[in-house]
């Protein structure tokens, strides 16, 4: 009499089986992805994505991105700008003096508030963004000149959902409470915190970088 088969057990090596490609698929391109994130890493420090022109490379990392978040959210105190870049206040103070100090941004009182002090993105401030923002914006145009608007349009999106995926992961969130953000990044490529100088150069340097030709 032939030996009655296990149907439970045929049916599950069958399954396994059928995912053994599957799963094959998903490590493979997880592999391509991290790969590509680490190009992407090593290539935009080499080149650090600083614009085009004179002005390239002209204002770091930290700078750019307080006071574009002052440009896009208005003035706002030291704690209310930490929390919505994701840092904690010390580190906020610590980078806007030398932008207080260069004349970009400046301290005023709160208008509903007297004894608050908020911070502004002054009109010198705003005229070294946009010109740092052209750049910026002409190195991107250049860098994707062969894609379509939708293309460009997906790789936004997608990019952004990745760097909010990854805020929520250094906050301790799941995934998904990621949002949108993630732009904030004000830490330097070694974990540090970079110098809102404006620029890379010295003091009296960043002095002249900061004024708007």
């Amino acid at each position: 009499m032939p030996p009655i088969q296990d149907m439970t057990s045929a049916a599950s090596v069958s399954r396994e089986t059928a995912s053994a490609p599957s799963d094959d698929a998903d490590a493979g391109l997880l592999d391509a992805l991290q790969h590509q994130v680490a190009v992407f890493a090593r290539r935009a420090e080499q080149t650090r994505l600083g614009g085009v022109g004179q002005v390239r490379n002209s204002m770091d990392r930290a700078a750019y991105l307080l006071l574009n978040r002052l440009d896009r959210e208005g003035p706002m105190g030291v704690k209310a700008l930490a929390a919505g870049m994701g840092i904690d206040s010390s580190t906020v103070t610590r980078q806007v003096a030398p932008l207080v100090d260069t004349g970009l941004v400046k301290r005023t009182s709160h208008p509903e508030d007297g004894r608050a002090v908020v911070l502004e993105l002054s009109p010198r401030g705003l005229a070294r963004l946009e010109e740092v923002r052209s750049s910026r914006r002409e190195l991107m145009a250049q860098v994707t000149g062969g894609w379509t608007e939708e293309e460009r349009n997906s790789f936004t999106t997608l990019l952004t959902r990745f760097n909010g995926a990854l805020s929520a992961r250094a906050a301790g969130l799941p995934s998904s409470e990621g949002g949108t953000g993630g732009e904030d990044d004000t830490g330097g490529s070694d974990g540090t915190d970079e110098p809102a100088t404006g620029d890379h150069t010295t003091g009296e340097a960043a002095r002249g970088a900061g004024t708007p030709s």
